[in-house]
């Protein structure tokens, strides 16, 4: 199920009662409180069974909300576009302890992230992949940026893979979609107006994850009226809303607002995880 039209995809399930839903896990707690005020407060008695989720992190926390809420089973699904995409490895619906890497098409590695050293079945490192029946496009070795670590199969005799505890570059995932502040970076330094200092600030309202960008404008551009500085900000939001697939929040602010850095510029703040943020 893809985001958006909130209102009518809960419709929609109340309409064709389906067995099961695969949606981003914070998606899915979106359209609950959808189902909720729609069935008037109770989403657990619709027709859903199970739940298939993945495309971003989530947790122990919210796959037990999910399940409350909506009387299913959550499932954990993994994949990447580089691979094959959604279905590279799959959580069973016997035991739901972890996704079990289909070793018959995906051979799967361990290795430090710093050094490419190979790490033992039980050890947290990036996850590498080799295909092993892709044609056309195979990869080898391939280095996710994925850290979890390698655990034994359970309902199946191929090994699981622990959740992802996070990544070794910088890369986000705003709702379900992957994106590199080297992106957006690109798409500011092509307005006249703005300088390249800027900061990216991603929180979490209610269950879904915004992005704010905040950025200078250069010194020639202080002149500049309220208006033109709105008109900025939209261009800016229509630029990473077109190239990068989300919408964000800008903020245009005097140059030397922004603190600069001494050593790596941080230009990064994730607070989704921070209590009260």
């Amino acid at each position: 199920m893809s985001g958006g039209q909130t209102e009518k995809q809960a419709q929609l399930i109340r309409d064709f009662q389906p067995d099961m839903i695969m949606v981003t896990p914070s998606y899915c707690l979106n359209l609950i409180e959808e189902l909720e005020r729609q069935l008037g407060g109770d989403a657990s008695g619709c027709s859903l069974r199970v739940g298939v989720f993945g495309a971003e992190p989530w947790t122990q926390a919210m796959r037990k909300e999910i399940e409350r809420r909506l009387g299913i089973t959550a499932l954990d699904i993994y994949g990447l576009s580089e691979v094959m995409g959604p279905g590279v490895a799959m959580e069973c619906l016997e035991t739901t302890d972890g996704p079990t890497i289909w070793e018959d098409h995906f051979y799967p590695e361990i290795v430090n992230p710093q050094d490419g050293t190979p790490l033992a079945d039980g050890e947290h490192g990036e996850l590498l992949f080799t295909t092993l029946t892709k044609e056309a496009l195979p990869v080898i070795r391939y280095r996710t940026r994925d850290l979890t670590r390698l655990l034994p199969g359970t309902a199946r005799t191929m090994r699981r893979m622990d959740r992802i505890s996070g990544r070794s570059d910088d890369m986000l995932i705003i709702r379900g979609v992957n994106v590199f502040p080297s992106q957006l970076e690109e798409e500011i330094v092509k307005f006249e107006h703005l300088s390249p200092h800027y900061q990216l600030e991603v929180n979490r309202r209610g269950h879904l994850d915004s992005l704010s960008v905040k950025v200078e404008l250069k010194e020639s551009s202080l002149i500049l009226t309220h208006e033109q500085r709105c008109q900025v900000c939209h261009q800016l939001r229509h630029r990473i809303k077109s190239m990068v697939g989300i919408s964000t929040d800008v903020m245009i602010v005097n140059c030397g607002s922004i603190p600069r850095s001494e050593g790596k510029a941080c230009r990064v703040f994730d607070l989704r995880n921070i209590v009260g943020a």
